[in-house]
């Protein structure tokens, strides 16, 4: 049944049938030709697996950063971030990724960040002169940062599908994000000061009190949810119903950017995109109990820990599978899948589940800007008004940068654990 349910999956991408569609659409292919079970096991799999409450968190994070988006709180951060970097040459590129920083800190989704802060800083870039392919290429591999900073959707699936630890995940996440924003930062510097770009970058940009008195609420956002969620006062799940409340309030009575219309077009967007995220996981997870049933991951695990000798030939070899995957899978789908296969693997060979989750992360975090999928290229370019072909040379460049990161992050495990083990301290 096990090829099947892959040969079926693969046909069905191949003719571009969405991926949850698709997903469902093989599953129910094995269940019925290769088991005896009813199909009433297909509603009661998807319920079960929509049926925790930590997957709450996700529509509301997408809804806070929606509502961040319209209600001028992205806006700020660029401004804050602007005027602490934009004097340096190459300032207004550092700021595209110190601001994607800051906004993933309260979206958790790549995808929004792309969409609220290219908005901003990727119109800006181009009338400061940068190459528009540059521009946008630069917003699509920052925006990646939503994934791996905390609070992070993808994060909360891996955690949801193997049953670790989401608040360790989270935390998890931090150094490895500030390593990759750092990284980027240091190779944005170089270029513009190589090429030339960036050298006006200083002009109009707002004084640092100002601009910190401009986008205080803002910034207190991250640190009501995060501290929220470590201080041991709300659960993931709640903390993202206070930042829907807390985006609503500032949008609405202390910005007052939004209006009653915006909130509607607001929530109307967000429905769709958590539909569509939820859709996936419940197909994805249907497939994940056929293949439970078939003891594929024992068997699976079995053959990479005695394929691949030791640890590090083992991360090496997940790393390549992962990064291809993410090429062509969708993350969420991709980790409920496969998260659970991976992990016992790793953990036979003795490496921590939150360091694997981290690494996972990060490494299916690439296949959103690498074609052919690569969400966040396609939502960049949109806004530059620019096909993909333009970013893939910078693309590359920011490309060698991950991964080179991702190798330290895979390699180095308490780049990933250490402030996690704070928490039982």
């Amino acid at each position: 049944m096990t090829s099947a349910l892959i040969t079926a999956m693969l046909i069905l991408f191949a003719i571009a049938v969405p991926i949850a569609i698709a997903l469902g659409l093989a599953s129910i292919i094995g269940l019925v030709g290769f088991t005896t079970l009813p199909l009433i096991v297909v509603p009661q799999q998807i319920f079960i697996a929509l049926d925790k409450f930590p997957l709450a968190a996700i529509p509301f994070f997408i809804l806070a950063g929606n509502l961040m988006e319209v209600g001028g709180l992205s806006r700020r951060l660029v401004e804050f971030a602007r005027a602490f970097v934009g004097q340096v040459q190459g300032g207004l590129a550092i700021t595209c990724v110190l601001t994607c920083m800051l906004f993933s800190a309260i979206s958790g989704s790549s995808v929004a960040t792309t969409f609220a802060v290219g908005a901003v800083l990727i119109p800006a870039m181009r009338n400061y002169g940068y190459p528009v392919g540059f521009a946008a290429a630069l917003m699509a591999v920052s925006a990646e940062l939503g994934v791996i900073f905390p609070p992070s959707i993808p994060m909360i699936l891996y955690g949801v599908a193997t049953q670790t630890s989401i608040p360790a995940l989270f935390l998890a996440g931090v150094l490895p994000g500030f390593l990759i924003a750092g990284s980027l930062m240091i190779t944005v510097f170089i270029w513009c000061r190589i090429k030339g770009w960036g050298t006006l970058d200083g002009e109009e940009r707002l004084p640092r009190l100002t601009a910190m008195r401009r986008a205080i609420w803002s910034l207190l956002m991250p640190l009501l949810i995060l501290g929220g969620i470590y201080g041991g006062v709300t659960t993931p799940t709640e903390a993202s119903v206070i930042a829907v409340v807390y985006a609503l309030v500032v949008g609405l009575f202390l910005h007052r950017e939004m209006t009653l219309k915006d909130v509607y077009l607001v929530l109307r967007k967000s429905v769709i995109t958590s539909a569509v995220i939820m859709f996936i996981i419940g197909a994805a997870s249907l497939m994940g109990y056929l293949l439970n049933r078939q003891g594929v991951p024992d068997a699976a695990a079995l053959w990479l820990t005695t394929t691949f000798d030791g640890p590090i030939a083992l991360m090496m070899a997940i790393n390549v599978m992962l990064f291809v995957v993410g090429m062509f899978i969708e993350t969420g789908a991709s980790i409920i899948v496969l998260a659970p296969i991976l992990q016992d693997a790793a953990m036979r060979v003795g490496i921590e589940p939150v360091h694997f989750g981290t690494v996972m992360v990060v490494n299916l975090a690439l296949g959103m800007i690498t074609p052919p999928l690569g969400v966040n290229l396609f939502a960049a370019a949109q806004i530059a008004g620019c096909s993909v072909t333009h970013m893939l040379r910078p693309l590359m460049i920011f490309l060698g940068v991950i991964v080179v990161c991702l190798m330290v992050i895979t390699f180095v495990p308490q780049l990933s654990l250490f402030l996690p083990s704070l928490m039982t301290r």
